[in-house]
C-alpha cells in the first residue's frame, strides 16, 4: 500500500513539473485581464484569417492572390511598428492598448459590412487586411511591453508560456470555428464575431490600471521621432544573442511558414471541402497548446538559445514532412509536431528578450520584435505563393522546410555563442 502511495505521489510530482505553470495568472490581476482579453479578441482574428483566405481563394483561385495578402499587410506593419516604438517606451501604455483594439474593430466592421454587400472589390479586402496589419503591430508590442511589469520577473517564463497557451488556444478554436462558420454560415457571420471579439477585448483593456512605462535615467524616454528609433538600433547592436532570437525567427516563418498555401492544398491535394482549411491551420495551433500545457520544464533551461535552435530545426523537418503527406490527416500530424517545436521556440525567445532589455527599451525591442513575429508570416505567405506559382504547392512547402533546417545549422555555425548563453550571461 505504502508502495503504491509513493508511486501515485511521484507521478503527481512528474505532471506536475511538466504541467504549465498558471502562477501568474492567480498572482496578477492585470495580468488576468490582459490575458483574457487577448484569448477572446484572437479567437475572433483568426476567424476572421481564414475567412479572408477563403475570400481571396473564392474570388480569385489564385495562390498567388492569396499569398499577397501577406505583402499587403507587410508594408504598414513595418511602417507603424517602428513608429510606434518610441510612444509605447513614453505614454501609458493601457491607452494605447485601447485605441488600437477600437480600431482593429473597425477594420473588422469593414470586412463584415463587405460580405453583406456580395462580392466585395479584392482592394477593400486588401486595405482592410492592411490596417488590421498596422493596428496589430501597435497592440502586440504594447502588450509584450506591459507584461514585465506585470508579474515578478522569476514568473516571466510563465507567463511566456501562459501567452503561448493563450495564442495557440485561439489559433486552434478560431480557424476550426472560422472554416465551419463560412462552410455553413457565411463570410458575413465569420467576420461579425470578430467584431463581438474586439468589442469584449475593449472592455477588458478597460479595467486595467494605468500602465506608466519606467524610467531607467532622468534622460530615458526623451528621444523623438528617428532619434527614439535609433536608440533602440544602438541598444541592439553588437548584442549577438538578442539579434539571434529575432533571425531564428525570421528564418522560421519566411521560409517554414506555408499557411497561404492551405486553401489550395485542401482542394486540390487533400481533395476536402473549406473545413478543411481551418483544421489546417488548427493544427498547428493544435501542437503549440500540446507543448506550451507541458511547458512547466522551461524554467529550468539554463540555455535557452540552444533550446530555440533545436526547436526551430524541429519545426523545419515538421513543415517538410509536411509537404510531402498526401493524406489530410498525416498531414494535419505533422503541422502539430511543427506547432509544438514553435511553442518551445517561442518561449524561450520571449524569455531572452524579456530577460535582457530595459523597460524604458521594451517598446522599441518589442516593435522589432513584431516586424519578425509578425511580419515574417506575411511575408512568408508572399513566398510561398510565389513558389507555388512557378513550380508547386507541394515543391513551395518542401523546399521552405529544407531551407528552414540549413538557415539553422547557418545561425549556429556563425553564432555559436547563441547556443552557449546562459540566463543572466552578458547578452
Amino acid at each position: 500500500m505504502r508502495t503504491e502511495r509513493t508511486r501515485r505521489r511521484s507521478l503527481r510530482r512528474s505532471v506536475a513539473r511538466l504541467a504549465v505553470d498558471v502562477s501568474p495568472l492567480r498572482t496578477s490581476r492585470d495580468f488576468r485581464l490582459l490575458w483574457t482579453g487577448e484569448l477572446i479578441s484572437q479567437t475572433g482574428h483568426q476567424i476572421t484569417t481564414v475567412a479572408l483566405f477563403i475570400q481571396i481563394d473564392r474570388i480569385t483561385g489564385s495562390p498567388a492572390a492569396v499569398g499577397a495578402v501577406g505583402l499587403v499587410q507587410l508594408v504598414p506593419m513595418i511602417a507603424v511598428a517602428l513608429g510606434v516604438g518610441p510612444v509605447i517606451d513614453r505614454r501609458d501604455r493601457r491607452g494605447i492598448l485601447l485605441g488600437a483594439q477600437a480600431g482593429l474593430t473597425g477594420a473588422s466592421v469593414i470586412l463584415f459590412a463587405g460580405a453583406l454587400a456580395g462580392q466585395p472589390p479584392l482592394a477593400l479586402l486588401y486595405c482592410a487586411a492592411a490596417l488590421n496589419a498596422a493596428l496589430t503591430s501597435i497592440v502586440m508590442p504594447t502588450r509584450a511591453a506591459m507584461t514585465p511589469n506585470l508579474v515578478p520577473r522569476e514568473l516571466l517564463p510563465a507567463a511566456a508560456a501562459l501567452n503561448q497557451v493563450m495564442w495557440n488556444t485561439a489559433q486552434i478554436v478560431g480557424p476550426a470555428v472560422g472554416g465551419i462558420v463560412v462552410g455553413r454560415a457565411g463570410l458575413a457571420w465569420a467576420y461579425g464575431i470578430d467584431v463581438a471579439t474586439y468589442v469584449v477585448a475593449v472592455a477588458f483593456a478597460g479595467l486595467l490600471r494605468p500602465q506608466e512605462p519606467a524610467r531607467s535615467s532622468p534622460d530615458s524616454g526623451q528621444e523623438r521621432g528617428r532619434d527614439a528609433v535609433l536608440a533602440g538600433v544602438r541598444y541592439l547592436r553588437n548584442k549577438r544573442v538578442l539579434q539571434s532570437t529575432f533571425t531564428v525567427d525570421v528564418i522560421a516563418m519566411v521560409f517554414g511558414m506555408p499557411r497561404a498555401l492551405f486553401p489550395v492544398l485542401a482542394r486540390e491535394r487533400f481533395d476536402a471541402g473549406e473545413e478543411a482549411v481551418g483544421y489546417l491551420f488548427a493544427a498547428v495551433a493544435a501542437g503549440a497548446l500540446v507543448g506550451a500545457l507541458s511547458s512547466g520544464w522551461v524554467g529550468r533551461v539554463r540555455r535557452p538559445g540552444r533550446a530555440v535552435l533545436v526547436s526551430v530545426a524541429v519545426w523545419g523537418g515538421a513543415i517538410t514532412a509536411f509537404g510531402l503527406a498526401d493524406q489530410l490527416v498525416p498531414a494535419m500530424a505533422f503541422l502539430g509536431v511543427a506547432g509544438a517545436a514553435d511553442v518551445v521556440s517561442a518561449v524561450f525567445r520571449s524569455t531572452i528578450q524579456q530577460t535582457i532589455v530595459p523597460d524604458d527599451l521594451r517598446g522599441r525591442l518589442s516593435s522589432f520584435n513584431i516586424l519578425v513575429v509578425a511580419g515574417g508570416p506575411r511575408l512568408g505567405d508572399f513566398e510561398a505563393g510565389q513558389v507555388a506559382i512557378w513550380f508547386s504547392p507541394a515543391v513551395s512547402v518542401v523546399s521552405g522546410g529544407l531551407l528552414c533546417v540549413a538557415g539553422v545549422a547557418v545561425l549556429a555555425a556563425a553564432v555559436p555563442r547563441f547556443a552557449s548563453w546562459r540566463i543572466g550571461d552578458p547578452p
